[in-house]
């Protein structure tokens, strides 16, 4: 492990999860993973890892950080320091976050309102999302609905439906009219 390595957890919106921002990092492009169940270490090392710590129940990879969701039956005093254990011992095998088997969600080309409305989410929402330690996904546009996939600790987060509503689908509905409602997935 590089001695220059440091980590330290900040607080989200959603008790559940802790955001773990490290000194390097771990995912390229500004594309995030999430993992709302266990997978092998074949589609991400780091996130095998992690749900091998018992009452971990998420994990969203992207930048330099990781979001850690906890079952809602356990305590984050009995599981940070597992967690805290798994983070260090993935540095420290060098390995990469995403194993030969992961699969990066397509990027699907779009046009007109698509397209606007995948730029504001790019350059304003998944900035602002990702300081909580979370992210926003577009899943698609029909109809005037907008839908989006809340990921990190962004998901069962009580405070997304606000978020979603008075913030994201304000913001969209002052540059593209013809929005009338965004969802999460």
């Amino acid at each position: 492990m590089d001695l220059g390595f440091r980590m330290h957890a900040e607080r989200t919106p959603n008790p559940n999860s802790v955001k773990w921002v490290l000194s390097q990092a771990l995912a390229e492009g500004g594309e995030g993973a999430h993992f709302p169940e266990p997978v092998a270490e074949a589609i991400s090392p780091l996130a095998a890892r992690l749900f091998a710590v018992d009452g971990v129940a998420g994990v969203f990879v992207a930048g330099n950080f990781v979001t850690v969701t906890k079952g809602e039956d356990h305590e984050w005093a009995d599981l940070a320091q597992g967690v805290v254990d798994a983070i260090k011992a993935f540095v420290a095998s060098e390995e990469p976050t995403f194993g030969p088997d992961y699969e990066a969600p397509s990027e699907r080309s779009g046009d007109g309102v698509a397209a606007r409305i995948r730029t504001i989410l790019e350059t304003e929402v998944r900035p602002a999302v990702a300081q909580d330690g979370g992210d926003i996904i577009f899943a698609g546009y029909r109809e005037g609905i907008v839908e989006v996939y809340l990921q990190g600790s962004c998901a069962g987060c009580p405070s997304s439906t606000m978020t979603l509503k008075m913030g994201i689908e304000a913001r969209l509905r002052e540059e593209i009219p013809e929005i009338q409602e965004v969802v999460a997935l």
